[in-house]
């Protein structure tokens, strides 16, 4: 059973809200509230282009000019106590998604830092601040990662997730851990969500179909990992947005356990597309979109800009997301599949970029 949420009228507090999945969030927010504010939190940092933060702030900037919700961004990094308990104090937010994070597996191979400041710090604030000021739900991000090499699939949340192969899986494994108990202690009602492999428009440069697209933009060679050997459980932005609000309106329930004691309201769902794609089609379809685009002369030869290499550290063969508590609880499924995801990024990256 879920506690409805109602978030009109309501204070929505959303972190990383310039970022790819935040950005879109906080649209889908003002869209559809009939009242209430929309409070909005990220460092603005240049882990990659500042400008492409800045383009969907833009975006977020015209959806509320047309949204009966009021909409204020605040520059500032979750890891900073002092700031989040400011923000809590003033604004009393009823529902937090926390979406800010250092992200990037490979990253977190030579930049441990900001990893624990982000995403074990950072977290930490949130759940302190949730604890002092209470929230009817917290919603965080965590990550496929957590699954490490697993092997048995599809991915299910009761699979055991103690084995990370990155520090990143390790940093988001840690915020389920610290929900879980934050959840026990205080009775902070929280749902995680396993995001796999989000991809889109004004998505992040960083991610392999937007690396791939610059690099064959530019005559580059795009490297293939595992010599193409993977697969991946795509899963359009769109959807994550779609699954992120709905699972917002459903808080877990408060109740007690056979033995009389609070059980933890606390919930971990996957958010993927439920269908593994080789990434050598994935590559194709991308290069077919960016050619159809305009990206890319019709007479690219793309054999000639793939080179096929080994394994990086930190990475895993197959991600493969089992969504069925998603669908039972919240009854919803990713349906966009990549044919039609990519088609949407390959016009925009063309409109963006090659106007």
């Amino acid at each position: 059973m879920k506690d409805h949420v109602n978030l009109n009228g309501k204070t929505v507090l959303v972190t990383g809200s310039p970022g790819f999945i935040g950005a879109n969030l906080v649209i889908r927010l003002l869209q559809e509230m009939d009242g209430g504010a929309v409070i909005s939190l990220d460092n603005m940092n240049d882990y990659y282009d500042p400008t492409l933060k800045k383009y969907r702030l833009s975006l977020i900037e015209k959806a509320a000019q047309k949204s009966p919700a009021k909409h204020t961004f605040i520059i500032g990094n979750i890891a900073d106590k002092a700031l989040v308990e400011r923000i809590f104090a003033e604004y009393k937010p009823a529902v937090v998604v926390n979406l800010a994070a250092q992200a990037g597996v490979r990253y977190s191979i030579d930049h441990p830092d900001v990893y624990i400041e982000s995403n074990v710090i950072g977290f930490y604030n949130i759940l302190e601040a949730c604890r002092n000021w209470p929230v009817e739900h917290l919603v965080y991000a965590s990550s496929s990662s957590v699954y490490g090499g697993n092997k048995k699939v599809p991915f299910s949340t009761d699979d055991k997730t103690d084995n990370p192969v990155s520090l990143y899986a390790a940093t988001k494994k840690s915020n389920e851990l610290l929900a879980h108990s934050y959840g026990k202690l205080y009775g902070i009602p929280s749902t995680g969500l396993r995001f796999f492999t989000v991809y889109g428009p004004a998505g992040r440069p960083d991610m392999f179909y937007f690396s791939a697209a610059n690099t064959l933009k530019t005559g580059g060679t795009i490297r293939i990992f595992n010599y193409g050997n993977c697969k991946r459980d795509f899963t359009f932005v769109d959807d994550i947005v779609e699954g992120v609000f709905r699972v917002m309106q459903g808080a877990p329930e408060k109740k007690n356990g056979e033995d009389g004691l609070p059980v933890p309201p606390c919930s971990v769902y996957n958010i993927g597309g439920g269908q593994p794609e080789n990434l050598l089609d994935f590559i194709s379809t991308l290069q077919t979109e960016l050619l159809r685009a305009g990206v890319l002369p019709k007479d690219y030869d793309f054999e000639a800009h793939r080179e096929l290499v080994g394994m990086q550290p930190g990475d895993v063969p197959v991600t493969f997301a089992d969504t069925e508590a998603l669908e039972k609880d919240y009854g919803f499924r990713p349906e966009i599949g990549i044919k039609d995801g990519l088609r949407r990024f390959a016009e925009w990256y063309s409109s963006y970029y090659c106007s």
